[in-house]
């Protein structure tokens, strides 16, 4: 979803990425059209010696685009290569993205986010639950057996607001203007809106990460 299309979102008449086709040129995906090569290198973060390229998924929770790409990120995340970092940033583009980006490192600092991730999609595009204050959030983690009081403590600390302002940090690097997104080792960023779909927006960024890999 595009920033100039949040406010649509809150009407519930959210716009989806518009396809543009993956061409098929004889060299594989073209720059400036499947994907983009950022100017400036983004911060990269590899978690042990033995990943070399990091690969971000960059979401939103009350994105019906990324609820809806859920389910094929998982299944193309299991395949990657045993050198590729993977990991999720939710987006912090206005207030109720960054109450999300809370909810995710509160889950992440709990160890509840293999848990409940899902179930936070699941509450928001199937249940039409409305997870956009604080009390409904911890109404919600309570229901599904987190202790509200070390919720809650968890959603307000300085850890958390630190990961959640990193996070805006690298999406600002990377130009995110609209989830669900992926970044490719600090150089690269693909979409469903730039590969065509977002089937297609795996394929490239399999592409990148061969780039990435060779450097060039």
């Amino acid at each position: 979803m595009k920033r100039r299309d949040f406010s649509r979102q809150l009407a519930g008449a959210g716009l989806g990425f518009a396809a543009t086709g993956l061409v098929r040129a004889q060299g594989g995906p073209v720059e400036g059209q499947h994907y983009v090569r950022l100017s400036t290198p983004a911060p990269v973060t590899l978690p042990t010696p033995d990943k070399k390229i990091e690969v971000v998924e960059f979401f939103w929770y009350g994105c019906p685009h990324c609820f809806t790409v859920e389910p094929l990120l998982e299944s193309w995340v299991k395949r990657l290569p045993p050198d590729v970092a993977f990991r999720q940033v939710p987006v912090g583009f206005s207030v109720p993205h960054q109450v999300h980006q809370k909810l995710f490192y509160a889950l992440e600092e709990l160890g509840q986010l293999p848990t409940l991730h899902r179930r936070v999609f699941n509450a928001i595009h199937r249940q039409n639950a409305r997870l956009n204050s604080e009390s409904d959030i911890v109404a919600f983690v309570t229901a599904n057996g987190v202790d509200g009081a070390r919720f809650t403590s968890a959603f307000k600390s300085f850890s958390v607001a630190t990961k959640a302002n990193r996070a805006k940090q690298l999406s600002d690097a990377y130009k995110i203007d609209g989830v669900p997104a992926l970044g490719i080792h600090g150089r690269y960023y693909t979409s469903g809106s730039l590969a065509g779909s977002h089937e297609r927006s795996f394929a490239v960024a399999d592409f990148l990460i061969q780039r990435a890999r060779q450097n060039t």
